[in-house]
């Protein structure tokens, strides 16, 4: 038989240049397991084979074997008797004998029977024929083991001594130990065990439970005071989350979790140990050196145990699975894997630095769209904190890409708090382009030629001091440069991009819409230039599509004008569209209740006009001039206070905004306030009526503020707005104003406390005794003005 060719080809020399170092060291591993392996398989087989032929040769034969032998022969030596001489035979029988002589079948068959030639390879061969095959073997006695003793060694040589090794009776010590179980048994029945009350159960419990605290008590103390020496006692405290006693089993595992949670917040160094090399292991190092490296190699294999303790007690939670061994119910899973979620958050937190964050991050984040609202909360808030606290962005980086790659692997089917941890995000500048200080040459210090040929000897030193001080602070400036910082941002900043825009492109029905508008809102100054165009289309055709909710339509807004006010001036785009929807829908508020899209709206407000004053034409700023201030008789009064102050800052920046404080009409036209485009509803001849309602108002601020405006909003004089007012952006003027659950009945100082949130001492400008005296009768007015307004919000 030809032995078969290697079809194998011999890899090119580019192939083995493209094919990395590793790979080639696990080929030439996995080929050196593959020669062992088949080495000892034939050792085995070796070693079998000639176990059996020691076997066969040390054997007794058979009965059966010798009684089959001599019948053989017997039948042979009578053939051969009866058989005919050769002499008497003819020449073509004789050669025709010699011809089947020449064949194994014939010499192999016996002659005397009928049946074919491969009788034996049937499978139909009957049971009972095969059973009668078989060798029967003899009883034999048991080889007796012989104890090899100490040789004795003579005139003619060195004789070994054997002695049999005595064999103890098998019956006897069968007999006795069932003596001895019976007599154990008969003791157990005459005592049986006593029967605790729940009363003692409980006390065991306790007991048992003070004990078991105590030793995690005394193993924690011992690893914080010393830890380089008493590192191995992490695995006597880890070895304790395996507790059996089911009485005690949840509280300890707990226990354990939190216990060594705090103790590696506390031993973990400031630094990611990296595993030695082989040449490291190689050298000799001092004592300190070695001591060190012990203990970090024990905290990394300690931390990485827990951390896999952690993960399956989740998994076995999220699986439903219970072990045979286990003693803790299926309920109790669940607040055991809750524990565990809040450590893996506390080390996501507290150790961005250290080994194995990344597995953490892989093991958080799918927990952010758990079905269970309290672990979900738990992931959500641990990442929102790592995003604040994140100064150089490599750890929000790892959680952004494992967050980008969850929500396109469940097609966009998570829950929108997943995305809503991307506005919490540190990013405030990328790499757009080129700054002047980046194009300019960096300071370079000046060479001992520059020196000795500008300078004089004194120079010199006092030169060499002042740049050894230059040195030393910038090496103390700053740990990361701001390049790598700017990179890691830009890096987060296109996944984060590219989430919104999958989700704008596959998924606009999703219910991650608002919160990528909201994203959208925030980072759109960010945004590259490229994308301008085709990112404004895709918002103008959401807004007109009519399938988005109030909130989302005003953070298309805010997304398309923050987009607009940053690198957008350079683009010739009439954002009229924008501007009409807003001034349509500034009615949609709801009046009765505080809540968060007024926020929205000031901001839109802000972005629009006052910081595109330039673009803003004088007919659209008087129209939403107008509008704001019929808004804000309707709304609550921190919204009030909060649309205000925005008009007085559309006051100050738009110079002819004093028209509507005068009675008498500019131009033709009557003024349509039903009409929803701002450029044409004639806002000029009309006049704001609304602040000698507002001066009337029942809070103070709302009364200072309309006053403020019915006088032209001057900077100086009597009725200028003191500084705590008039310093204070719109937004945050609606906030510190803002009470959560503001019923429609307005507080009447003789009757509501003051609070802190609300109203400051400046503003209780009314005495105790004159706020009294008007209670009586402005109490009614008031109640009957909130029934208003919750009539005319309902309606």
């Amino acid at each position: 038989m030809k032995p078969r060719k290697n079809t194998k080809r011999v890899p090119s020399f580019r192939k083995l240049l493209r094919t990395s170092q590793l790979k080639l060291d696990n080929k030439l591993k996995n080929k050196q397991y593959k020669q062992q392996s088949t080495a000892k398989k034939y050792r085995k087989e070796q070693k079998k084979l000639r176990q059996a032929v020691r076997d066969a040769v040390c054997r007794k034969p058979f009965p059966l074997e010798e009684y089959k032998k001599k019948h053989v022969a017997e039948k042979r030596e009578e053939e051969e008797d009866d058989a005919l001489p050769l002499d008497m035979m003819d020449e073509d029988d004789l050669k025709l004998m010699e011809d089947l002589a020449q064949k194994a079948s014939f010499l192999t068959r016996d002659i005397s029977s009928t049946e074919p030639v491969h009788i034996k390879k049937r499978k139909h061969e009957s049971v009972i024929e095969k059973y009668e095959k078989m060798p029967r073997r003899m009883k034999t006695e048991p080889e007796k083991e012989l104890i090899h003793l100490l040789p004795i060694k003579d005139k003619g040589g060195i004789i070994p001594q054997t002695m049999e090794k005595p064999v103890l009776n098998v019956e006897e010590e069968e007999e006795e130990e069932d003596a001895e179980e019976t007599e154990v048994a008969e003791d157990f029945s005459e005592e049986p065990l006593p029967v605790l009350t729940p009363e003692e159960m409980a006390a065991q419990r306790k007991r048992k439970l003070q004990e078991r605290k105590m030793h995690i008590a005394a193993l924690a103390s011992a690893i914080l005071s010393d830890p380089d020496n008493n590192i191995k006692k992490l695995k006597e405290l880890r070895a304790m989350l395996m507790e059996q006693d089911p009485n005690v089993a949840v509280i300890v595992r707990k226990l354990v979790m939190v216990s060594l949670m705090e103790i590696f917040k506390d031993i973990v160094p400031s630094y990611r140990i990296r595993p030695l090399t082989e040449a490291e292991k190689a050298t000799k190092v001092k004592k300190e050196t070695q001591k060190l490296r012990e203990f970090e190699e024990g905290l990394v294999s300690q931390y990485k145990f827990y951390l896999e303790n952690l993960e399956q007690t989740i998994k076995d939670w999220k699986q439903r699975k219970l072990k045979k061994s286990n003693v803790i119910s299926l309920k109790a899973y669940k607040g055991l894997a809750e524990i565990a979620v809040k450590c893996l958050c506390e080390l996501l937190v507290a150790l961005p630095h250290f080994n194995f964050h990344n597995n953490i991050i892989v093991l958080i984040v799918p927990l952010m769209n758990d079905t269970s609202k309290t672990i979900s909360e738990l992931c959500c808030e641990a990442v929102q904190k790592l995003f604040k606290q994140d100064k150089l962005g490599s750890a929000s980086l790892g959680v952004v890409k494992v967050i980008s790659g969850l929500v396109k692997g469940r097609s966009y089917n998570v829950r929108p708090e997943v995305l809503k941890v991307f506005l919490h995000l540190r990013i405030k500048e990328v790499e757009l382009k080129k700054d002047s200080e980046d194009i300019a040459p960096k300071k370079k210090f000046m060479t001992f030629k520059e020196k000795r040929k500008n300078l004089s000897r004194m120079q010199r030193k006092w030169k060499k001091a002042e740049e050894k001080l230059e040195r030393e602070l910038l090496e103390a400036e700053a740990s990361e440069s701001k390049e790598k910082k700017l990179k890691l941002h830009t890096e987060t900043l296109n996944v984060v991009f590219l989430t919104y825009f999958r989700i704008l492109k596959k998924a606009q029905k999703s219910p991650l819409l608002p919160a990528v508008l909201e994203g959208l809102a925030k980072f759109a100054h960010l945004i590259n230039v490229e994308f301008f165009d085709d990112l404004l289309i895709v918002l103008h055709s959401l807004i007109a599509s009519g399938d988005l909710s109030y909130r989302d339509s005003l953070h298309c807004v805010l997304s398309a004008f923050h987009i607009l006010s940053g690198q957008g001036d350079v683009l010739n785009i009439d954002p009229m569209k924008f501007y009409t929807h807003l001034y349509k829908t500034l009615f949609s508020l709801h009046a009765g209740t505080t809540n968060d899209d007024i926020k929205i709206v000031l901001q839109c407000l802000d972005v629009m006009l006052a910081k595109r004053r330039k673009q803003v034409s004088q007919q659209r700023a008087l129209a939403f001039l107008k509008r704001l201030s019929t808004l804000a008789l309707h709304v609550l009064p921190n919204c009030s206070v909060g649309i205000l102050a925005t008009n007085r800052v559309l006051m100050q920046t738009f110079p002819k905004m004093d028209l509507l404080l005068d009675n008498e009409s500019q131009g033709s036209g009557v003024y349509l306030p039903e009409l929803d485009e701002p450029e044409h509803c004639n806002a000029q001849n009309t006049a704001l009526w609304e602040l000698h309602l507002l001066q009337r108002h029942y809070h103070p601020t709302v009364q200072k503020f309309a006053a403020h405006l019915a006088v032209g909003a001057p900077d100086e004089g009597s009725r200028a707005l003191p500084l705590d007012l008039s310093r204070r952006p719109a937004t945050e003027l609606f906030e510190a104003y803002s009470i959560k659950g503001m019923n429609f009945n307005p507080p009447v100082p003789s009757v509501t406390p003051r609070r802190k949130d609300t109203f400051s001492k400046k503003e209780s400008f009314l005495s105790e005794e004159l706020q009294q005296r008007i209670s009586k009768t402005v109490i009614h007015e008031n109640l009957d003005f909130a029934k208003h307004l919750k009539e005319s919000s309902l309606s």
